[in-house]
Parts: C-alpha cells; structure tokens; sequence
C-alpha cells in the first residue's frame, strides 16, 4: 500500500477532495515522522506501537571476507502490533469481538 493509496481509501471513505486528503496523510505520517525523531513513542491504538531504541556499538563481520568489522552505534525504529491487529492478521474471531470492522 502507498501514500496514494492511503488518500484514495480516506477520500472514498470521508468525501474529502483527493488532494486534500494526500495532504492528510502527508500531515499525518510527518507528525509520525517527527515523534520518533523527537524520541518519543507512538500508539495508535487497535495498530500497534513504533518505538525507537538505540542499538549499543558491537563488532561483526564482512559476511564477504569474513574480516571483523565495527557497527557503529545507532538508533532504529521497532513496531510492535496490537493484539487487536495480531487476531485481524490471524483471522480470529477476537478481532470482531472487540468491535473492529473488517475492510
């Protein structure tokens, strides 16, 4: 799924014009954007949680030569997904249970 189709889906869904709904989403996913670059975590509840944590310096290996090689400390962003999005994935009844929609 793309940005484009994310505006299409909210623009048959809410009536707004195409491209004020590609400037939603476009807003949207920036304050997504910004928050994790803040180091702050966001819930979107029934999704999940996109996390930012910091991975220490440790040493690997050039998996061509086999030489050892350092990996430079640095921060990555995690997604943990919601148990209400787990039991969608799985096609569980939990997902339907707890008052979600199936698209």
């Amino acid at each position: 799924m793309t940005r484009a189709d994310l505006a299409e889906a909210v623009h048959q869904d809410v009536g707004l014009t195409r491209q004020d709904c590609a400037g939603l989403v476009e807003r949207t996913l920036d304050l997504v954007a910004e928050a994790l670059e803040a180091g702050e975590t966001v819930k979107l509840s029934g999704f999940g949680v996109f996390q930012v944590r910091a991975k220490r310096a440790r040493m690997g290996r050039n998996p061509k030569t086999g030489a050892p090689a350092a990996i430079d400390p640095r921060r990555v962003i995690s997604f943990r997904a919601s148990q209400v999005m787990k039991a969608q994935i799985d096609g569980s009844p939990a997902a339907h249970a707890n008052g979600e929609q199936e698209r």
